[in-house]
């Protein structure tokens, strides 16, 4: 338990300081302190509990750092910065989003609109990037139409959640994947079956909130050519080809799109883009490696089979024999949840609760992939309904509405969970099925 103790201050760190600069009335009062810093704490911990001499201490935590899938999600992370960077910078972003809007039927308003920013998210990578992409337009929409802000602020939000859940560049399918040891292609297989009725669903309850309403959609000139490196990046990634070979295949064509459109674009500027893709990624980067090393120290002192054995525990008292991979399932899904509400960062919840996800799964014949989509997909869940999220916030900022209206009407997060807990519980459970396959044998 004493080992438990570094991640618990981490944790309170980011909790204490966030509430602590809200009730201060500071914006984004849950991001002041960057998470790189807030850990260091809880690694200087970690270090005077171990029991090991120092030397052997820190080389624990070096081995952590340099841990094989470490590196790989960090270095999937560079790639995917320096494409979303080098696309923005080319003006694929303003081009995606002109497209998006162009094929929106005028009667379809409110389900267009999320279905926008669904597949700006997906080609993108990341809700914030979509909000603030989507929002200022959405904004003026429901001004001219009378739609009611939160409603249409929460569209914009489900929208961009859709695709944070399921992009092969995202975060936090990067962490998912990587921790639990999958492919993307496989992740995304499993997500979107559970994804798309969810958007679904709340593509009709949009349709029926604001049936008939009808408004013209502003859109400016663009260059479809600007749009092809994002459909690039979603085919490659679906038809299963490696993950590092089509993020550089994107960065690559999104600085050939750049020459054939961008006045006086040159090589030089492409390079330069391409390290500030990099840089962009430099807290979520540095942020991996720390934990990664914090990791290590915890599990060889115990404390990660410790956590890891009282979920166990907890999912063997809900669950009868046969069905402990359900029970475990919604265990990963909780975990994750709720160390998201604590931190009010989807991937950095995913970060710190993969490795006891990833035994959790072992030990209970859980594929990887699902392990992987069950991580993010409750992350993001809960990242799209709390207050104090960064998406939220930044929502609420442009629409200048007050967040707690925004997430009660987020209706594609609070789908998605009904959806994610259904496909859980309704389930064949595959050790049961190996075992009478055994049997019978």
């Amino acid at each position: 338990m004493l080992a438990l103790v570094p991640l618990l201050v981490f944790i309170l760190i980011f909790l204490g300081s966030g509430i602590f600069f809200h009730v201060s009335g500071i914006d984004f009062a849950f991001y002041q302190i960057s998470a790189p810093v807030a850990i260091l704490p809880a690694i200087i911990l970690a270090v005077i509990l171990s029991r090991q001499r120092l030397e052997k201490t820190i080389d624990s935590f070096l081995r952590g750092i340099g841990d094989t899938n470490i590196m790989a999600m960090c270095m999937i992370y560079l790639l995917a910065g320096a494409f979303s960077y080098v696309a923005k910078e080319t003006g694929g972003v303003d081009a995606t989003v002109n497209f998006a809007l162009d094929i929106i039927p005028s009667a379809l308003i409110l389900p267009g609109i999320f279905m926008v920013g669904a597949f700006i998210s997906t080609a993108m990578g990341t809700s914030m990037g979509t909000i603030a992409a989507v929002a200022p337009i959405a904004y003026g929409i429901a001004q001219q139409t009378g739609i009611p802000l939160p409603l249409m602020a929460g569209t914009v939000l489900g929208g961009a959640m859709f695709g944070d859940n399921l992009s092969i560049i995202s975060d936090t399918t990067i962490a998912a994947t990587r921790t639990q040891g999958c492919s993307m292609k496989d992740k995304f297989r499993m997500n979107v079956f559970i994804a798309l009725p969810a958007a679904l669903i709340t593509i009709l309850y949009l349709f029926l909130a604001k049936s008939g309403l009808s408004a013209e959609v502003p859109v400016t000139d663009y260059n479809f050519f600007l749009v092809i490196p994002y459909i690039l990046i979603l085919v490659m990634a679906v038809s299963g080809i490696n993950v590092f070979v089509t993020l550089l295949s994107g960065i690559v064509f999104a600085g050939i799109s750049g020459f054939f459109t961008v006045d006086n674009y040159h090589l030089l500027e492409f390079s330069k883009q391409i390290y500030g893709g990099f840089t962009s990624m430099q807290e979520i980067f540095l942020l991996s490696m720390l934990i990664g090393g914090l990791s290590a120290l915890m599990k060889k002192e115990g404390g990660l089979d410790f956590v890891s054995s009282k979920i166990q525990a907890m999912i063997g008292v809900f669950s009868k024999k046969g069905k402990s991979t359900k029970a475990s399932e919604l265990g990963i899904g909780l975990m994750a949840l709720l160390t998201n509400f604590c931190t009010a960062n989807n991937t950095v919840s995913i970060i710190v609760t993969g490795s006891v996800a990833r035994d959790i799964a072992a030990n209970n014949d859980i594929e990887p992939k699902r392990s992987a989509g069950i991580l993010d997909m409750f992350s993001c869940i809960c990242q799209g309904l709390i207050p104090y999220g960064a998406q939220v916030l930044l929502a609420a900022s442009i629409f200048k509405i007050s967040p707690v209206f925004i997430t009660g009407n987020v209706f594609y997060c609070m789908a998605l969970a009904v959806c994610a807990v259904a496909a859980i519980l309704l389930r064949k459970n595959e050790s049961t099925q190996m075992r009478h396959a055994v049997s019978e044998g």
